[in-house]
């Protein structure tokens, strides 16, 4: 582990002559804690973060054209992701030194990079609606939007405004999975 002295490493064995006392489970020590805790901490900044970045950071410009064919939409994408990345480390570095994490330069990039290329990936539209189709959840994609049986109307048949849609409910669930794998290597690696 960085910076602990705790004379063994994750996952090797302890026989019972190195124990100090009774261990009542495996996993029970202050270390694993520690590292529950930084976990928790790195989950809720880049929680925070991700709400923040995607919905008052992110441009409508950004919005609009990120699902666009060709370059048009990987360049609107490729700007949301590096504004939506920046806003992370801009919550995450200060909680991490408010709260004494002790974090490696690359754990944050490898998870900071997981989760920018898999964000960008969902955030093409096409992919994910792709991922929809070949899981079973095409339906629930179009959910709320003209392309479902469904959809809201008004009294006089026209589409009635609503808030969210299946397509958002899973991109959102995506990057919520893809938050907890980046917060996974930032704090174990």
């Amino acid at each position: 582990m960085r910076g602990r002295s705790s004379g063994h490493t994750r996952g090797s064995r302890l026989s019972p002559n190195d124990r100090e006392g009774p261990v009542l489970h495996p996993f029970d020590n202050q270390e694993l804690h520690m590292d529950a805790a930084t976990f928790a901490a790195v989950y809720i900044a880049l929680y925070v973060a991700h709400s923040v970045g995607d919905h008052w950071v992110q441009t409508s410009c950004q919005s609009a054209d990120k699902g666009k064919p060709g370059w048009t939409g990987r360049l609107a994408g490729a700007r949301h992701v590096a504004t939506l990345t920046a806003t992370k480390v801009a919550l995450l570095l200060p909680v991490a030194a408010l709260l004494g994490l002790r974090l490696s330069m690359l754990g944050l990039v490898a998870g900071l990079g997981v989760d920018a290329l898999t964000h960008w990936w969902a955030d093409r539209r096409s992919t994910l609606a792709w991922l929809a189709k070949v899981t079973g959840k095409a339906e629930f994609y179009s959910l709320g939007t003209g392309a479902h049986a469904a959809h809201p109307v008004t009294s006089e048949g026209k589409p009635a405004a609503h808030l969210g849609t299946g397509a958002y409910a899973l991109d959102q669930s995506f990057h919520h999975l893809w938050l907890l794998v980046a917060a996974l290597l930032i704090t174990t690696v």
